[in-house]
């Protein structure tokens, strides 16, 4: 076995499936897998949908602690100002302290908030108010390339090399954005994650994880 493993976690979100391709071995999983943290949620055709509610909700991986690695899935959001907050959430110690990168649609296309569209937060200390008033431009960005529609499905990426977060998006070859994370947790739990008054949609989850 070599010295450094790269174990690949893919989530088939139609039949809750987690594959190892290491070894070839297939664990089947199902709901049980996931703990879900102020939300309610419904699996249904591969795609996993997190309500609206008032505050932040998380839908976390069970047993898993994510250290560096590649998160790719699609999401889906709403074109609805103020109320559309839809990403996923690493690091993660409790259901209040985590690094996250999430997204805006309602921002995508708004000429004056464009820049506003993606956005990396490091909870509960560098949450988006304190990081935007604090150090403006540095931890958000405009989103590119755009979706035809702000409510589409679109591709995210995310590479975790701590301290270094790189976002991409769709099949771009260059990210969105590039950020140094505030924490100084190397690995936690993971998991989809919405915010205040925010629904969202998930899907495609895979994640390669570097040990």
């Amino acid at each position: 076995m070599k010295s450094t493993r790269q174990i690949v976690y893919t989530l088939y979100l139609s039949f809750f499936t987690c594959i190892t391709l290491q070894s070839q071995d297939i664990l089947e999983s199902n709901p049980d897998n996931w703990e879900v943290v102020n939300r309610e949620v419904i699996f249904e055709n591969g795609v996993v949908h997190l309500n609206a509610q008032e505050g932040d909700g998380i839908l976390w991986l069970k047993d898993h602690a994510f250290k560096d690695g590649t998160i790719a899935l699609d999401i889906k959001g709403k074109n609805t100002p103020g109320r559309s907050f839809v990403g996923f959430a690493f690091h993660g110690l409790d259901n209040t302290t985590y690094d996250a990168v999430y997204f805006r649609p309602f921002n995508f296309k708004n000429p004056s908030k464009k820049s506003n569209s993606v956005q990396y937060i490091s909870e509960p200390e560098y949450g988006w108010y304190t990081l935007r008033n604090k150090f403006p431009g540095t931890y958000e960005g405009a989103m590119e390339p755009l979706p035809k529609d702000v409510e589409d499905w679109f591709h995210v990426k995310i590479i975790v090399e701590h301290p270094k977060v790189k976002v991409y998006i769709n099949s771009s070859e260059n990210p969105v954005l590039v950020v140094d994370q505030l924490s100084d947790r190397k690995k936690g739990n993971l998991g989809f994650w919405v915010g205040n008054n925010s629904k969202g949609w998930f899907r495609n989850l895979t994640i390669r994880e570097k040990k």
